[in-house]
């Protein structure tokens, strides 16, 4: 018995006619029903019943088609399988990331490209937003942003860790001192704030406007390596995530008591789509990277 045998004898069953099946197989009518033959020979059962130029499955033909399916489907999971073996040693892959994921991210970029050579990384940054909808356009393979929660209909998520987002202060600013802050201290402030369209002042708005505090903002900013330098050589404070203030030496990120600004960390994709194998593997990489966070 020959795949291919059970290619044709699969496509017949479909098409329920010789001659249609094997013009969709490019082959002639007469090997399609050679093969066929063959393989009714084989099993010792009729598979059709010839009907004119029509054919139609027989009992024992109807029961064979159900592991003829299986088996090509199996079949067609291994070819895949060995083109991904093949694609992950080469390719691009296409990363969108918001900027508080920086610290996480450059670790397992240094290894994956050492780990997998002929892999193209491509990282852009932006809000989360505008990385979901290019998302959705498929401009990028997998999206890596915070969210209070994250649900959607058409993008599969996978939670990675939780953050808080604090009050971000140069060391000099009185402030610093501080262990932490409660929310209603916040009202009257002078801040600098992330622009419209980031995650986090879209969450920061909710739960100001819901605890009714209305903070003095000074200055609107759309990018945030930007706020932090302002922050840092002035007397201006910000709301961020704290993993955004990794690496920033004379910056302090003071709690904010309460949980209402805890942000969850998720790793985006399409649902529904092929998932490229780099993106498994860099999937991978990146989990390795969080559980080592945790440990610290």
């Amino acid at each position: 018995m020959e795949l291919r045998q059970l290619t044709y004898f699969a496509k017949a069953a479909e098409m329920s006619h010789f001659t249609e099946a094997a013009a969709s197989l490019y082959i002639t009518q007469s090997t399609l029903s050679q093969q066929i033959k063959q393989l009714e020979q084989e099993l010792g059962v009729q598979l059709f019943d010839r009907i004119g130029k029509h054919v139609q499955l027989t009992e024992a033909g109807r029961l064979f088609l159900q592991h003829t399916r299986q088996v090509l489907l199996e079949v067609e999971k291994g070819k895949q399988a060995m083109q991904d073996l093949q694609q992950a040693l080469r390719g691009e892959l296409r990363i969108g990331v918001t900027y508080a994921f920086t610290s996480l991210l450059l670790p397992a970029l240094t290894r994956f490209p050492l780990k997998y050579p002929g892999i193209y990384l491509s990282i852009e940054y932006g809000t989360t937003n505008e990385l979901e909808n290019k998302l959705r356009a498929s401009e990028l393979d997998l999206v890596m942003a915070f969210h209070q929660k994250a649900k959607y209909n058409d993008l599969e998520v996978l939670e990675l860790f939780q953050s808080q987002m604090v009050l971000a202060v140069s060391a000099g600013n009185p402030l610093a001192k501080e262990k932490s802050i409660g929310l209603q201290q916040l009202n009257g402030m002078d801040l600098i704030f992330p622009a419209s369209g980031f995650s986090a002042r879209d969450s920061l708005n909710e739960v100001l406007e819901r605890n009714k505090i209305k903070p003095a903002v000074k200055l609107e900013v759309n990018d945030v390596h930007a706020i932090l330098k302002l922050v840092e050589k002035g007397p201006w404070a910000t709301i961020l995530n704290e993993r955004v203030l990794q690496g920033w030496k004379r910056l302090v990120g003071i709690p904010i008591e309460g949980r209402e600004l805890q942000r969850r960390a998720y790793l985006i994709w399409q649902r529904d789509v092929y998932r490229k194998k780099a993106a498994v593997l860099f999937t991978e990489e990146l989990l390795k990277e969080v559980k080592a966070e945790n440990k610290k």
